[in-house]
């Protein structure tokens, strides 16, 4: 790690950055319709404590998105993230077909992170990725000003979809 660079902050999208309440409806239902969940990412609304504390952060440190979501929802995502005025840098998607839990692929990411960089924080509303992530020593805020269904956290936890 060389001292010129910045350190990172590490930002979730769902439910951090971006709301998807209006997009759980379709989790609730069997079978799980996820290429209408994703096909609506692009009209969640922003969640103003997220976006202000990326905003804030990015006086400090440098950005960086780790998201569940998967690759194939990467333009939408960047799409997003600009035209909600968020400060840019890299965006760290799920593999498509990756379904491992979310807690396991995102701390796999922070590892990576780490190696080149100081991981200041890790922003997230997933309770398990939080854990996960604090008992292998990084910081972490637990994004909790969202609305949240269980059927999103089951499927974070057990389908590894987001």
């Amino acid at each position: 790690m060389t001292g010129q660079q910045r350190p990172v902050a590490v930002f979730d999208l769902d439910n951090t950055l971006a709301s998807t309440a209006h997009r759980q409806r379709f989790l609730e239902r069997r079978p799980r319709d996820w290429d209408a969940f994703f096909a609506a990412a692009p009209k969640d609304p922003p969640l103003a404590e997220g976006v202000e504390l990326c905003r804030e952060t990015a006086e400090e440190c440098d950005i960086v998105y780790l998201t569940g979501r998967p690759e194939r929802c990467r333009r939408d995502t960047l799409d997003w993230l600009a035209a909600h005025g968020l400060p840019e840098g890299p965006v760290h998607m799920r593999r498509d077909r990756d379904f491992r839990p979310a807690r396991q692929t995102k701390l796999d990411v922070l590892r990576r992170l780490e190696r080149d960089r100081e991981v200041r924080v890790l922003v997230d509303d997933d309770e398990l990725v939080c854990d996960a992530a604090e008992v292998a020593g990084f910081t972490v805020v637990r994004a909790r000003w969202a609305v949240t269904s269980e059927a999103l956290k089951d499927a974070q936890e057990k389908e590894g979809r987001t």
